[in-house]
């Protein structure tokens, strides 16, 4: 099994049809209005639609209400829903029940203690991902280009498939899979040439890149 790969924070035609074009496994589309890569409904439509049934969609949302869920959903009939905020592992658990889409949870990781409540996640959601924490004063989760120690991934095992976020690039993107042990990566301003527009030669250096260093360990998934 190769390296997964997510693209966050897809936004124009041109980042959509690269995606497709390299083959990545997942695309972001961002449904958290305080993000520059915000989608409205209409934007989101056309992208989802654009891709669907080539990649798999994934809606991000932070701390959303019900209402906002479901409009996600109407935008971009997505493939799984990304909760990207401070959503209790129950409040999880209940928009994956009552929406009956395979959600995908995103913690918060800065040091070891950060995993304690992972186990309660995994009861929640279909697969974790892990964020490096937002610097003080962000208005926003994610997206920051920030790093946590990829090495505090190493040795440990879950129960559901994890994805590892947080300041990844072509450039670090293989030596972030030899520390943490990831087979799944997720990148968003990594692979853009300026705030909010992704790069298609980035975005597929960075594809490339992520499956040369899963081939040069010589792992399997």
């Amino acid at each position: 099994m190769s390296t997964q790969v997510k693209i966050c924070g897809i936004t124009t035609p041109e980042a959509a049809d690269a995606c497709v074009k390299v083959g990545a496994d997942f695309a972001g589309l961002v449904f958290h209005t305080a993000s520059p890569r915000f989608l409205r409904s209409e934007q989101a439509r056309a992208l989802s639609a654009r891709l669907r049934g080539r990649v798999r969609i994934v809606a991000l949302l932070v701390d959303p209400d019900d209402e906002a869920v479901a409009a996600a959903i109407a935008a971009a009939t997505p493939d799984f829903l990304q909760l990207h905020g401070k959503e209790s592992a129950a409040r999880v658990g209940a928009v994956r029940t009552r929406f009956g889409i395979p959600v995908v949870k995103a913690l918060a990781i800065a040091g070891p203690e950060d995993f304690a409540d992972v186990a309660a996640y995994e009861e929640a959601a279909d697969m974790i991902l892990f964020d490096a924490r937002a610097p003080d004063g962000a208005t926003r989760p994610g997206g920051h280009g920030a790093a946590f120690d990829w090495q505090l991934l190493r040795g440990r095992s879950f129960s559901r498939p994890w994805l590892l976020a947080g300041g990844l690039s072509p450039d670090n993107v293989a030596r972030a899979i030899r520390a943490s042990g990831a087979f799944m990566v997720d990148v968003s301003s990594g692979v853009e040439s300026e705030p909010a527009r992704k790069s298609p030669d980035l975005i597929r250096a960075f594809v490339d890149a992520a499956r040369a260093a899963h081939l040069a360990t010589g792992s399997e998934a």
